[in-house]
């Protein structure tokens, strides 16, 4: 256990800390380039992202399986052509998907509602490749247990490229130009990463060897269903990049206005929506293999206990974050970008965190008890709701459709899951009444952030009221949670107590001892 804890927060740290470079780059780039160029980018990106799932989804996941396999039976010829395999197999794949593309050039623009999109899904092309050879190598780190190196490579990727990023954008540039630079920057980054990755494989002690037909075979067999179902999942965002721009073309925007604000919705809103999602992405990490381990002992009340302490820990996790992006989420938006309706749609969709939390946690929960593919089915059913409202909602709302989209889709998904949770470990979660709690407890303490922060705002400068006021907001929504009965504030403390307190540490016994003598 204490190898699994050292891991998870392993994990959790570099995932942290790529996240928070990841979020102060988002807001770099929304300064620089401006909301135009952002939305030209994450369109084809989009398209890129469908590509890139069908090459580095499944595959890693299958070789660090069969590379632990072959690891534990000391096969280290096998384990040597299993890498092999994998490199030719995948680079022949991302090979044939970017000629596909060259080739049929023209059909891939027709999908854009802007034609400059084409020019950055090419310049993105040559990182397909890169990235293919890269998911091989961090597979077969992630099958060794080397989760420092497989950590570390991410992290590294993430910032090769914001600082190649910084040298190669400019504020004098087209928009068009500013965002092929950015898919310059993606592009030269993942060559950077996969040199890297490569290296760090061959230093500690990997090796390759002479491929063997009969690890293909299972190679394939066994990556394919699971890379169907992520490129599956994957589609729906480009889906999504073609609907909105299109639709709000189609209620009076031009194409450069509705990409504008198609940017500004993704690319400078939907990063601050998705922060606890970190939070709860960590407990998610550490529940699969906890909750794998109870069903390999039958050990139902674990499970059940775990699913819903999970479920509630989530959704107070979420509800947590609703009072500042309520109270504070216009400032935030002119203070992080520089631009006021970031900070209108945070506000106005500050309550799809609530399902977002419950559809998270509850999707996690699914997979550790072996049901991915039903849990498949249901986000499928939930983005059909999403694509129904994103068609028929932008003439009556606006960009505000892809938020009403998004909670319609989390609100659906989450019902199924649960309800599928509850089937599957026969028990009553019983989250109704905490989360109609945490739900009337959201209103005051918004009211009491606005309050403040209203009130700061006359005197400080933004940063000042914006901080004041999310401490207002954390503080006072955690104290009516305490006083309501939905968390225990005094047993958490003495549980971190007992945690800080160095019983078994040198140092604690040096000091008994010396205490003692005294």
């Amino acid at each position: 256990m204490k190898s699994l804890f050292k891991t998870v927060a392993l994990i959790t740290f570099f995932s942290v800390l790529t996240r928070i470079c990841g979020f102060f780059f988002r807001i770099y780039l929304s300064r620089t380039i401006g909301a135009e160029s952002l939305g030209l980018y994450q369109v084809a990106f989009s398209i890129f992202m469908v590509l890139l799932t069908i090459v580095s989804s499944g595959l890693p996941l299958i070789i660090s399986r069969m590379t632990a396999k072959f690891r534990a039976k000391g096969e280290s010829k096998s384990e040597g052509s299993l890498v092999t395999v994998s490199l030719i197999f995948s680079v022949i794949l991302s090979v044939i998907l970017c000629l596909v593309v060259l080739l049929f050039k023209n059909v891939f623009a027709s999908l854009f509602t802007d034609s400059r999109c084409i020019g950055i899904l090419i310049v993105l092309l040559p990182s397909l490749v890169f990235s293919s050879v890269y998911s091989v190598f961090r597979g077969a780190l992630w099958g060794q247990n080397n989760y420092f190196a497989l950590c570390f490579s991410e992290l590294y990727e993430q910032i090769v490229r914001i600082f190649i990023c910084v040298i190669i954008i400019g504020g004098t540039l087209t928009a068009i130009e500013n965002a092929t630079s950015v898919a310059w920057s993606l592009t030269i980054a993942c060559l950077m990463s996969m040199i890297f990755v490569i290296l760090l494989f061959f230093f500690f002690g990997g090796k390759m060897s002479k491929p063997s037909k009969d690890i293909f075979k299972p190679l394939v067999k066994q990556s394919t269903p699971i890379t169907g179902i992520r490129v599956a999942g994957s589609l729906i965002q480009p889906i999504i990049a073609l609907i909105i721009p299109a639709r709000l073309s189609a209620i009076g925007y031009t194409a450069s206005q509705a990409l504008s604000i198609y940017g500004v919705a993704v690319g400078m809103t939907m990063p601050l929506l998705f922060v606890p999602t970190t939070i709860i992405g960590s407990l998610s990490t550490a529940l699969i293999p906890d909750m794998s381990a109870a069903m390999a002992q039958n050990d139902n009340e674990h499970i059940k206990r775990r699913v819903r302490s999970s479920i509630i820990f989530s959704l107070f996790i979420s509800c947590l974050f609703v009072p500042a992006y309520l109270a504070l989420g216009e400032g935030a938006g002119l203070f992080l970008y520089d631009n006021a309706l970031s900070g209108t749609l945070l506000q106005a969709s500050a309550w799809v965190l609530i399902p977002l939390g419950i559809t998270n946690i509850t999707s996690a929960l699914l997979n550790s008890l072996g049901l991915e593919i039903k849990g498949f089915i249901n986000y499928f059913v939930g983005a059909i709701v999403m694509f129904i409202a994103i068609w028929f909602l932008p003439s009556l709302v606006g960009i505000n459709a892809l938020v009403w989209g998004m909670g319609a889709s989390f609100i659906v998904t989450a019902v199924l899951n649960s309800l599928m949770l509850k089937r599957k470990i026969k028990v009553h979660l019983n989250i109704l009444k905490p989360l109609a709690i945490m739900i009337l407890l959201i209103i005051p303490s918004a009211a009491l952030t606005s309050f403040i922060s209203s009130l700061c705002s006359h005197v400080f400068p933004l940063f000042v009221s914006l901080a004041i006021g999310g401490i207002v907001s954390v503080v006072s929504f955690v104290l009516l949670c305490n006083v309501f009965d939905v968390i225990n504030l005094h047993s958490f403390i003495i549980l971190a107590r007992e945690k800080i307190k160095p019983k078994n540490s040198k140092l604690f016994k040096i000091k008994k001892l010396f205490t003692k003598k005294r």
